[in-house]
């Protein structure tokens, strides 16, 4: 399985190797990746590449945890989509994560063609969401005050 076309996805997780081997699938599966290890050098990547389309965001980091790192991912960039990632059994977290705005969550090491399926699905919503606000913002008309 491929990524839809055009995908761009941020990494963002503590674990160097797992984001280098990450990396590495996904690109050979035609995706464009951009790869951070702490939630502070993600949220500064978005800002300098703001047409990423999904992050993949580890919950267990220090510092920021991906939680928090979430909240400020939906509050700066609420198109862009996350799939939360964890090597830890935490349903809370996940719970938790989908609450504050997570598109879904999978247990680390999980599938890459689970996992791209997820990036596809992420994207397809992204896409709907931001073809439904052109078409909600050229419906609009400035109103002008009877004369």
């Amino acid at each position: 399985m491929e990524a839809t076309p055009s995908v761009t996805v941020l990494i963002i997780d503590d674990e160097e190797a797992f984001v280098i081997s990450l990396t590495k699938r996904l690109s050979k599966r035609n995706v464009v990746v951009y790869s951070a290890l702490s939630g502070y050098e993600g949220l500064e990547l978005l800002r300098r590449h703001p047409d990423v389309d999904v992050v993949i965001l580890d919950v267990k980091m220090p510092v920021m945890n991906g939680i928090q790192t979430l909240e400020m991912i939906k509050r700066e960039f609420p198109l862009c989509e996350v799939i939360l990632l964890t090597g830890h059994a935490a349903i809370e977290s996940a719970v938790q994560g989908m609450k504050k705005g997570a598109f879904d969550y999978l247990m680390k090491p999980c599938f890459i063609e689970e996992l791209l399926g997820k990036i596809n699905a992420a994207v397809e919503k992204k896409r709907a969401l931001s073809r439904a606000m052109e078409s909600e913002s050229a419906g609009k008309t400035p109103t002008h005050a009877a004369e």
